[in-house]
């Protein structure tokens, strides 16, 4: 287990390290039953996802101010205004459209994007939202309830996906870089890191790959890897693609998060892959330590997202970093409305976190796949970068 940053980081309230010592334990049972050692992938799914105890399975706060990390409709509602632009592109071609949010978080996204449409007069029929974390469907509903009470009605609330067919938006923000992945080293040939405990503590371990899977996925990356080098590949994301296509019968799937097209993800110089843990307002790249109370996150690989796309029937619709999103879908024009946002140097601050590339600005991808769709979408029309993927 690495230390290092044990001493940069808070240490956990009584209750946090209660509740990661609880998980701890499970995971180390987990651990001796599989003789020695686990996939970094089994590890972040149950660090993550385990039933009451994973990160986003659990109450603690982890969204906005005195969470762990804030979001783009955290830090601005003209991150959901625009977002809401894009998505009332699409419905005006249904009127029977619907909206499916996949990961909805503190609920702000929904709440700010059904804002925007009724100011627009495009409210769709039905705003599903999948959540497997009870707590915070249940603190979605309160925000909204609280908020606005006359969205309730069109809210419908998902453990899994619809069974019956949707026409409309698919959208989802910060869902992918949650996902686990497999962590892979190039030595001699493919390898994968493995979690071992000692002394009960965590450790890394390097064996050879868990399945054929994982080789045939590593080498269709069809990338000369120098020897050394270490990196991460998401297996979940092609089947994950794949269901969302299933359920939409026309429309588009917005995806939103950060990383980069392949050739950028598996660079020479991005030799350390991109885990990334959050922590209380802290980045920090040691994901064995705090389970259950930490973030743990990897880049998307956006090519990945497209190839997906295409073998389920999804056209690549387009794709461009988030600041040309979000001005292709008029941030400016919000911004300079002054009807809602009274305090302009708040709203030019918001801004530039939103788009300068320091920020979010060029970090942050959105991506868009359509299906039985044609029109040109508004938020892709310049700076589209679907010929990088």
């Amino acid at each position: 287990m690495n230390h290092q940053h044990l001493i940069e980081l808070p240490a956990p309230s009584p209750d946090a390290r209660q509740h990661s010592e609880r998980l701890q334990a499970i995971i180390l049972d987990e651990i001796e039953n599989a003789l020695g050692h686990i996939s970094f992938e089994k590890f972040m799914q149950m660090a993550l996802y385990y039933p009451g105890l994973g990160y986003y399975r659990s109450g603690a706060k982890k969204f906005g101010k005195g969470g762990d990390f804030v979001t783009a409709p955290e830090l601005s509602p003209l991150f959901s205004h625009c977002v809401a632009r894009q998505i009332q592109q699409v419905l005006q071609h249904d009127s029977a459209g619907c909206i499916l949010e996949v990961g909805a978080g503190s609920g702000v996204m929904a709440l700010e994007i059904l804002r925007e449409l009724e100011r627009r007069k495009t409210l769709p029929d039905c705003y599903y939202i999948l959540e497997v974390s009870a707590e915070l469907r249940d603190r979605q509903y309160k925000l909204i309830a609280e908020q606005a009470p006359h969205f309730i009605e069109r809210l419908q609330w998902l453990e899994a996906l619809p069974t019956s067919p949707i026409s409309g938006v698919i959208v989802a923000n910060e869902v992918l870089d949650a996902m686990p992945v497999h962590k892979f080293k190039i030595e001699n040939g493919i390898k994968e890191f493995y979690v071992g405990c000692k002394e009960a503590q965590f450790h890394w371990s390097v064996g050879l790959p868990s399945h054929t899977k994982l080789i045939d996925a590593i080498e269709n990356l069809a990338v000369k890897f120098p020897q050394g080098y270490e990196s991460e590949i998401n297996l979940l994301l092609t089947p994950w693609i794949k269901s969302l296509a299933a359920v939409l019968q026309k429309g588009v799937l917005l995806l939103m998060d950060y990383g980069f097209v392949r050739a950028e993800y598996y660079h020479p110089e991005r030799s350390m892959g991109t885990l990334l843990c959050h922590y209380q307002q802290r980045a920090h790249d040691d994901p064995l330590i705090f389970p259950g109370i930490q973030d743990i996150t990897a880049n998307v690989d956006f090519t990945a997202i497209a190839l997906a796309g295409e073998k389920a029937g999804l056209d690549v619709a387009g794709f461009t970093h988030q600041a040309a999103f979000l001005m292709n879908c008029g941030l400016m024009e919000f911004a300079t409305q002054n009807v809602d946002y009274r305090d302009h140097y708040l709203l030019a601050q918001q801004i530039k976190r939103l788009t300068l590339p320091s920020e979010m600005g060029e970090r942050f991808k959105a991506i868009a796949l359509g299906k039985n769709f044609s029109d040109a979408l508004i938020g892709f029309q310049q700076f589209d970068q679907t010929g990088r993927l």
